[in-house]
């Protein structure tokens, strides 16, 4: 992954717009407290593969970045992003890490479902 390039992004979510793509969103934020024995409540979020189709998306920000999708009856986002890698047109991801390089959040988007696990992949 590097460092989100803005307008490449934005091109790239504009290309899923008003078609049927494959969402994925995680948020790991209160595992590390927990690992390191601190007393707070972990959260966290997890979706994968829901078929979703958005009006329009955009991303905002001068880093860390949020990424906002438009769907007919509401919103889905994300925030706090930094990386970001893509898959000839097909595939986005986009990645939040902390100060020490600790996946904080995954968004993604993918003209095909995500693999399930290594299981899959095999």
């Amino acid at each position: 992954m590097e460092p989100i390039q803005k307008d490449k992004v934005q091109t790239i979510i504009e290309s899923f717009a008003n078609r049927e793509v494959f969402l994925h969103i995680e948020t790991t934020d209160g595992s590390y407290a927990v690992l390191r024995g601190e007393r707070s409540i972990s959260v966290g979020a997890f979706v994968r593969n829901v078929p979703i189709r958005f009006e329009r998306g955009s991303i905002a920000g001068e880093g860390p970045y949020r990424v906002g999708l438009k769907l007919a009856h509401g919103w889905v986002y994300a925030e706090g992003l930094t990386d970001w890698e893509a898959g000839e047109q097909t595939r986005l991801l986009l990645a939040g890490h902390d100060h020490e390089g600790r996946l904080s959040v995954a968004f993604q988007l993918s003209a095909t479902p995500f693999s399930h696990g290594k299981e899959e992949e095999q």
